[in-house]
């Protein structure tokens, strides 16, 4: 929506709502301090909207469990990455928080978030087919837009001076706000479905087996009614139908001719 309807809606209706007193004055004027703060957000330049992804990549890093380089999960996830080094020509990299949700995450800046339960329950194969996944969030520029669009709504950009060039350090509250949505964020189905084929294309061009993405979500969908049903629920909240999911990326590798890896 353009910044012109959206300052005509806002103040069009303080207009309708606001008794004609002193009060619709006051009333008006919040109405234009909002629609202010959102001109302000639509106007973030990509090194600004870098400053604040490092912010909170960098607070989720020193709140959560990352494990260290010589541990186990991290040796493996090194060993299956090694090759993976970019993706669109954002730079990858890759950490493990020591966690029981089953989950993994890909922002922005192309930091990549693996939870070390869902490394329990996935092959290698499967792992990188959630992983490829994520990134596909990224290349898209799904994860980049969601953060705009929480920036834009949220109060987080009031003391920033975006107008100016300026990036406010935000608090703690606020970096655990966004860091929650950059873990958990709801993608509507059309960019799940695209996440899934750029994720399939980029997993091809590293040379990884892309059925690891059907196999992940076999392997989930079939979870779901067992004792981590509610965290497997969240992770599905809003995806598309898993079964269509698995059904699309079957298609896509057996129409290319790729042989679905054997069952460990």
């Amino acid at each position: 929506m353009k910044l012109k309807n959206i300052l005509s809606i806002i103040l069009l209706g303080a207009a309708c709502t606001a008794p004609i007193e002193a009060s619709a004055q006051f009333n008006l004027g919040k109405a234009v301090k909002a629609a202010g703060k959102a001109a302000q957000a639509l106007t973030l330049t990509d090194e600004q909207m870098a400053a604040y992804v490092k912010q909170s990549v960098e607070w989720m890093d020193n709140n959560n469990p990352v494990l260290p380089e010589d541990n186990e999960y991290v040796v493996r996830l090194r060993r299956l990455t090694q090759n993976v080094k970019d993706a669109d020509g954002i730079p990858l990299n890759f950490k493990v928080y020591d966690v029981i949700d089953i989950n993994a995450f890909a922002c922005p800046d192309g930091s990549v978030r693996v939870f070390s339960s869902l490394m329990d329950i996935m092959t290698d194969e499967e792992l990188m087919g959630v992983i490829g996944h994520e990134i596909g969030h990224v290349m898209k520029r799904h994860s980049k837009n969601a953060l705009k669009q929480q920036l834009l709504t949220d109060a987080a950009l009031d003391a920033a001076g975006a107008a100016s060039g300026k990036v406010a350090k935000l608090t703690d509250s606020q970096l655990s706000a966004i860091s929650q949505n950059l873990m958990s964020a709801k993608f509507s189905q059309k960019q799940e479905m695209e996440a899934d084929d750029c994720g399939y294309d980029f997993l091809v061009a590293n040379g990884i087996n892309p059925w690891g993405m059907t196999m992940a979500f076999e392997k989930l969908s079939n979870m779901e009614g067992g004792t981590k049903s509610s965290m497997i629920q969240k992770m599905f909240s809003s995806h598309p139908d898993t079964q269509k999911r698995i059904q699309r990326m079957t298609e896509r590798a057996q129409k290319d001719g790729i042989e679905r890896p054997a069952a460990e």
